[in-house]
């Protein structure tokens, strides 16, 4: 951890450094301090729209987890459905995402559901391809070896697919997990009465550029903090897989 602690230290310190010496005004680019001290005063505030956020984030990345996991599967074992979906799934990501957030909001209002639905969309491609890719690299030596000893499709897939494919699924994990946060906050840049995506709009429209980049920070951290949850689920459930990836 001592590297990239040392380097964001230097980052901070360069950049209060220039805000100082080059007498940059706060309302266009704030130091560290400031921002720091924006954080301070409006924590209470930060802290309650940053609940509904991680809500948003978490709860649509366990959708398209479930939902990319199942599509994946469904893709690797028929041929017709890899035919048919596949094109689809391709073609979808050229859909931004932007532009169905308003349409998602006049469906289903300002709560938090059309947010959900949005970091959905943003993390199912990832994870689909993810799994469709992991069943697929299974050596099909294994498969025929345990076929002859007799075993049930069950443990097959038990016992062989799933440890082979949990390399790459964990890694598309790893990709989804750290859209879910962008995801929730261009939700609430569409149309919310909370989160931060909605109050970076207030502080946007009020010039508190300061309480921006806390709000912006917030949202960083957020992500590294998912992105190390997802890897520390990898080690403590198979950690197999990083033995394997060196």
């Amino acid at each position: 951890m001592l590297p990239p602690v040392l380097l964001g230290l230097m980052v901070l310190a360069g950049w209060e450094g220039a805000v100082r010496l080059f007498g940059i005004p706060s309302f266009l680019l704030p130091g560290p301090v400031e921002i720091a001290g924006a954080f301070w005063e409006a924590r209470a505030l930060l802290v309650e729209h940053s609940v509904p956020t991680a809500f948003e984030a978490i709860s649509g990345f366990f959708c398209a987890a479930v939902t990319g996991v199942l599509s994946g599967l469904l893709i690797n074992r028929s041929a017709l459905a890899e035919r048919a979906l596949y094109p689809w799934l391709v073609a979808s990501q050229a859909v931004p995402i932007i532009a169905l957030a308003p349409v998602l909001v006049t469906w289903f209002g300002y709560g938090p559901a059309p947010k959900v639905i949005v970091v959905t969309l943003f993390c199912f491609f990832p994870i689909t391809v993810a799994t469709a890719d992991g069943l697929r690299s299974i050596d099909p030596e294994l498969v025929r070896l345990m076929r002859s000893f007799g075993a049930t499709r069950w443990r097959i897939f038990s016992m062989v697919e799933v440890p082979g494919a949990l390399p790459f699924l964990f890694g598309g994990f790893r990709l989804a997990v750290t859209y879910c946060v962008i995801g929730a906050v261009t939700g609430e840049w569409v149309g919310s009465s909370e989160g931060l995506g909605f109050l970076m709009n207030a502080d946007k429209s009020q010039f508190e550029i300061a309480r921006l980049f806390a709000e912006i920070g917030i949202l960083s951290f957020m992500g590294v903090g998912l992105f190390l949850i997802v890897a520390l689920l990898q080690r403590l459930l198979a950690p197999w897989t990083l033995r394997r990836n060196g």
